[in-house]
């Protein structure tokens, strides 16, 4: 066996496989799919087939032209990361057909009931496949450095709705026989089968889809916001994202053509785990980045970034995912710069710069998690999930940028984009690609020490901007006892809140931190990174007073960029042991509402600080 990668089955002397036919039979009563799937492969192969599976009852596999049984093997004993192999045995086969069902502990789908919509009426269920999920809905070559093209019936209680990261073809009643599933499950009166293609291939933690009471305002000619929280969600998502058409078009100027022909939003329930996840055509949103004054579109610039750096050009491996992040949020910081302006951007990478030094803290007692490529072999990739690939990936290309110019570094970007799109690449590739169309740049800067030294380097570089300065030195005068004036913070909105706190020491005065609230009101935030980053303060210095609301907001959302620092700073270092106790209380009892990935995530913080 030759891995092609460390969280993978996947053997790179077998071929891929590049085309997948759904058909999904989703079962809210269970919390279950049962499905097929007809996995086409690169080339015949003759001899066993390994594919990637997590929690799925394999109940046939079949060649698909006889629907004649084939061999196949399941490992009785599924690895804590990789989840269990499937090998199946093939005989100058070109495509196989495997009868499924997942479990409802899937990793990547989360099942809500009616109880924890907007609605109170439907239930709802939604995908995230990142970064090694996708293995947990259907049997397939779960890395990054396969690409697939797919289609999709997703057949589904008819009061509802299906929405995709790819195109919409039909929504019609169910055709017998179409499926490979029992027609008297398939064809039931009260089903509806929606129809969905992907044409361009795509790795497979981009594989998306939510079913559920969703509505929709269109935005442009190719973007549209969808939601599941009905009328007062729209009505703020249309507001916040209006801008969305013209960041589009910005994006273009910068990068390229926009390949994926529409851009899509959808704002999804609170427990969905990310800010957003870049799935082509359907880029997916907390409902935490609407913040009523569009800097919300900040996280929108990030996803559609990706539409470039990411979904065309992608990471081989998750030791190469500083290629989807870094590039994109150097790519996102161009875009916020042209549409919000200059200093908008520079506090946008003054956060980013704040967050790189506290993954440092972080990374302190194993460093080579600070690496740009890691060895990650018997590491999960959501246990090491971090700031580093996204900023000091920035800070990576910003170099470059600074020592050729931003003319010559528009031009090699442009024509990295063109060269590798609809491929994965690793860094050794990105490497030699760059010193190939930039010659005697390792001589200019240190390749080598930015991709496989640990912490930052010493030519990495803080933003200087007028406002960013301004707050630092606001932020240094309140660690003296001073308060900003009202003055001062006038016409602040949430990021220059946001780097403000991130800028104070993690412990200080209680009463210095009641008498900020008291005055600025930060703890009753509608801005969740305000909010946040005051509480993790005031947790962090002891404020009990504050203890009930870190316990609403843990229960409010299922974000992990906020779960992640509210429960650390619970439980973490001198915490007193009613804290701790809070933690696990507030777990225990938020659990159900939190996305599978984020329950792991919080899982993991708690085990280390018992």
């Amino acid at each position: 066996m030759a891995p092609v990668d460390p969280h993978s089955y996947t053997d790179s002397t077998h071929p891929f496989t590049t085309h997948i036919s759904l058909s999904l039979y989703l079962d809210f009563a269970t919390s279950t799919i049962h499905g097929s799937a007809l996995l086409s492969l690169s080339s015949p192969h003759s001899g066993p087939l390994h594919l990637d599976t997590r929690s799925l009852t394999i109940s046939s596999v079949l060649d698909p032209t006889t629907l004649l049984p084939l061999p196949f093997s399941l490992s009785p004993t599924p690895n804590p990361i990789l989840g269990s192999l499937l090998s199946v045995s093939l005989s100058s086969h070109s495509s196989v057909l495997i009868l499924f069902s997942t479990s409802p502990s899937s990793s990547a789908l989360q099942w809500l009931s009616p109880s924890q919509t907007s609605s109170l009426v439907h239930p709802f269920v939604y995908t995230q496949c990142q970064s090694i999920h996708a293995r947990s809905i259907f049997p397939c070559h779960d890395t990054p450095a396969a690409r697939v093209r797919f289609a999709a019936l997703l057949n589904i209680p008819r009061a509802l709705s299906a929405v995709m990261a790819a195109s919409h073809v039909s929504r019609r009643d169910p055709n017998p026989g179409e499926s490979n599933l029992s027609d008297a499950l398939w064809c039931a009166p009260d089903r509806v089968v929606e129809q969905f293609a992907m044409e361009q291939p795509i790795p497979p933690y981009l594989f998306a889809f939510a079913v559920g009471e969703i509505g929709f305002r269109d935005l442009g000619p190719r973007t549209r916001v969808y939601a599941e929280g009905g009328k007062k969600v729209l009505d703020a998502a249309e507001r916040e994202f209006a801008g969305v058409e013209e960041m589009v078009r910005v994006g273009e100027r910068l990068f390229g053509p926009y390949d994926w022909e529409r851009f899509d939003l959808l704002v999804l329930p609170p427990s969905f785990p990310y800010g957003g996840m870049e799935n082509p055509r359907m880029v997916f949103l907390t409902p935490t980045v609407i913040k009523g004054d569009a800097t919300g579109a900040q996280v929108v610039a990030h996803e559609l970034a990706h539409s470039w750096t990411g979904n065309l050009i992608t990471n081989k491996t998750n030791e190469d995912f500083w290629l989807n992040e870094g590039f994109t949020t150097y790519a996102e910081r161009r875009i916020v710069e042209v549409v919000q302006g200059e200093e908008r951007a520079a506090l946008n990478m003054g956060i980013g710069w704040r967050g790189l030094n506290r993954m440092m803290e972080r990374f302190k007692d194993n460093m080579e998690f600070t690496k740009l490529k890691p060895n990650m072999a018997d590491v999960d990739p959501d246990d090491v999930y971090s700031e580093v690939p996204y900023e000091k990936g920035f800070q990576f290309l910003w170099r470059i940028e600074r020592q050729i110019g931003r003319p010559a570094f528009d031009e090699f970007l442009k024509t990295y984009i063109a060269t590798f799109k609809f491929q994965s690449i690793d860094t050794e590739t990105f490497l030699d690609f760059l010193k190939t169309n930039l010659p005697g740049i390792e001589n200019q800067v240190d390749l080598r020490t930015w991709v496989e030294g640990t912490g930052i380097p010493p030519d990495a570089m803080e933003p200087i901007s007028a406002i960013y300065t301004k707050i630092r030195s606001l932020s240094l005068d309140f660690k003296l006892g001073k308060m900003p004036r009202e003055d001062e913070v006038a016409d602040w909105h949430g990021q220059e809140w946001e780097l403000y706190l991130e800028n104070l020491p993690d412990s200080v005065d209680p009463l210095q931190i009641a008498a900020l609230d008291a005055r600025y009101r930060l703890a009753e935030s509608r801005d969740w990174e305000v909010k946040v980053a005051f509480l993790q303060v005031a947790v962090s210095s002891g404020c009990k007073e504050y203890f009930g609301e870190v316990e609403r907001t843990l229960k409010q959302v299922g974000r992990m960029k906020y779960l992640r620092p509210l429960y650390t700073a619970l439980v973490q270092g001198s915490a007193r042991e009613e804290e701790k106790m809070l933690a696990r209380r507030i777990f225990m009892e938020a659990r159900d509402s939190y996305h599978p990935i984020a329950q792991g995530v919080v899982e993991s913080i708690l085990s280390k600080h018992s």
